[in-house]
């Protein structure tokens, strides 16, 4: 079975406007802007941004490089703020929040999946598991070991990132991401570095997070890995193109493409 056959069934999650309904949003922006300080004058990374991701929702975002995907990842996971707008993430108003109450409400709601992995060379597959757990002011070796038995990775969890795939690696990544349980969990082109053998693990991984009620954030320049998705936000020169729940799902084409 390919990734392309793999499908997820549509909830509902619409209104009979076809707009998410806002008495079940984890991750709602309102008027969001990100502007940055640049060498000719202020640029804007993210303009004006509105729409809601409910709780248990598939969502791929989209977008050439450049659109402002970046920014709004570190927006939605907590590690940048808005120039302007209101960002609620849980029905949290993160810019009341100082920087150390920003870190563990963070690590107590948003799980990571990083394209590089970035795990630490020097530490086995469960410290690395582990160290997420360190960073929440706990540890339990158990549950790591569970977390990568999860993940199919049971019989390496002894074994350092060099002595690993790629697609070990990601799921060393997936396996921390879970292990705090995180209702949200973010993931940056999880399938960007991997081949297609991999690449239908972790697609499968993380349909198997979303059918147990995880809502999925995924960046993605995948249109296979976007197909997943229940809906998707593409991004275009800093704006959001938001489509309805239960609608169709489009691919928007730069200027160049031909049509």
């Amino acid at each position: 079975m390919t990734v392309s056959e793999v499908k997820v069934v549509t909830g509902p999650l619409a209104d009979p406007t076809g707009s998410t309904r806002d008495d079940c949003a984890v991750i709602a922006l309102k008027h969001v802007t990100r502007e940055y300080a640049g060498h000719g004058g202020v640029v804007r990374a993210l303009g004006d941004a509105t729409f809601s991701i409910v709780a248990g929702e598939w969502v791929a975002i989209t977008g050439p490089s450049g659109s402002g995907k970046s920014t709004l990842v570190n927006l939605i996971g907590c590690l940048d703020r808005p120039t302007a707008g209101e960002l609620k993430i849980d029905n949290v108003d993160t810019a009341s929040m100082s920087a150390t109450e920003l870190d563990r409400f963070r690590a107590d709601k948003i799980g990571f999946i990083f394209q590089q992995f970035h795990l630490i060379p020097y530490l086995s597959a469960l410290e690395n598991v582990m160290l997420a757990q360190y960073f929440h002011s706990m540890t339990d070796e158990a549950e790591a070991r569970a977390a990568l038995v999860r993940v199919g990775l049971g019989d390496r969890v002894s074994h350092v990132p060099s002595e690993l795939s790629g697609g070990e690696q990601q799921r060393v990544c997936i396996a921390r991401a879970l292990i705090n349980n995180p209702p949200i969990l973010l993931a940056d082109e999880p399938t960007g570095n991997l081949d297609a053998a991999n690449q239908k693990i972790v697609a499968e991984l993380l349909q198997d997070l979303h059918r147990n009620g995880h809502t999925i954030v995924m960046v993605t320049h995948d249109p296979e890995m976007a197909g997943l998705a229940q809906r998707r936000i593409a991004l275009s020169h800093g704006q959001v193109f938001c489509h309805p729940v239960s609608g169709p799902m489009v691919t928007l084409r730069r200027s160049t493409d031909r049509l």
